[in-house]
């Protein structure tokens, strides 16, 4: 395979993601605002349910079609991680004031609700399959559980933001009309998405090329290449100043790719998904978890000192434990 190849490919994948998500940002930030919606309610909702949609495809094609659950669950955890480690470059490309301090507290609920979810994942892993939903063969217990926790939590979070924004009335003027948003929302949507699919073949390939296939750097590959859409959205969200909705789609992304596993687990038909993955996904769920608990103690207490002038107190727990998931992997794949 022509190594050449695949590292353009992987570089026009990234222009245009760069230049679709940058639209995205900037249209979703005025759909929150002419709707009175406001830019966090939008990433929660709409930026990471787009930003998402490459983790959906790439799991339902691991558990439907190659029959491989440990990628297909290791995926979305791995994801989540690599969402949460995006929250402290955000950090650091705020040296002026953390980016912490400069959104709403209401993003606290996002993460705690996040970590709900999680454990939910996490027993149904401990459980190993021993309980399925009566009447839906091979589907475990606590797959549904997750999809009614989201349908709550996500009500909760709408509530909450729209009595935040009835006190917020106010709208930019001079940006496009809310019709022209919306059209040209859409259409950086579907380009994201369509280069967000695209993403895992080239990742693929990518491992390929430097001989890492079937290996926990493999696994990597794919999260992190279903997760550039959220990272070059939120970094284009950050450029243009909507902070709210750059915190909110990491935080949003990471509540829809737990939501994933309960699909995962319809199409998987040899059993329970999560009685299926190795216990070693429970590393990778409690990573999650932990630096979730970092960002809702960050929120709380923001930094404000700084090493170096550049890195908060909240970027070394959260790298830490990113690499120290890492590690755990590698060890279990050797």
């Amino acid at each position: 395979m022509d190594a050449a190849r695949v590292w353009l490919e992987f570089g026009v994948a990234l222009l245009v993601i760069g230049f679709a998500g940058s639209r995205l940002a900037r249209f979703g930030d005025i759909i929150g605002e002419r709707t009175g919606l406001g830019g966090t309610w939008v990433g929660l909702m709409l930026v990471a349910t787009v930003t998402s949609l490459p983790e959906l495809v790439t799991g339902l094609s691991a558990v439907a079609l190659a029959d491989e659950p440990d990628i297909g669950v290791g995926a979305l955890l791995g994801s989540c991680v690599f969402n949460l480690l995006i929250l402290a470059l955000l950090d650091v490309l705020t040296p002026e004031r953390s980016i912490f301090a400069r959104v709403r507290r209401g993003h606290e609920r996002a993460a705690a609700y996040s970590i709900a979810l999680l454990m939910v994942a996490g027993t149904g892993i401990i459980l190993n399959g021993r309980y399925g939903l009566p009447g839906a063969v091979g589907v475990g217990v606590t797959t549904p559980l997750i999809f009614v926790l989201y349908v709550v939590f996500m009500r909760s979070l709408f509530q909450f933001e729209k009595q935040q924004m009835e006190a917020v009335s106010e709208t930019d003027e001079a940006a496009p009309p809310l019709r022209d948003a919306v059209i040209g929302f859409w259409i950086s949507a579907m380009a994201v998405v369509a280069v967000g699919l695209w993403l895992p073949f080239v990742a693929d390939d990518m491992a390929s090329v430097m001989g890492v296939e079937e290996t926990f750097v493999g696994t990597l590959f794919v999260a992190f290449a279903t997760s550039l859409p959220e990272l070059v959205v939120t970094l284009a969200a950050l450029r243009i100043g909507a902070v709210n909705m750059a915190v909110s789609n990491i935080l949003g992304s990471n509540l829809f790719n737990v939501l994933i596993l309960v699909p995962e687990d319809f199409f998987y038909t040899s059993g329970p998904i999560l009685g299926a993955v190795s216990p070693i996904q429970l590393a990778t769920a409690a990573s999650a978890i932990a630096m979730s608990s970092f960002a809702i103690l960050a929120l709380r207490s923001p930094p404000r000192r700084r090493l170096f002038g550049v890195l908060g107190w909240i970027v070394f727990p959260l790298v830490a434990i990113y690499l120290a998931n890492a590690w755990v992997l590698f060890l279990d794949g050797t």
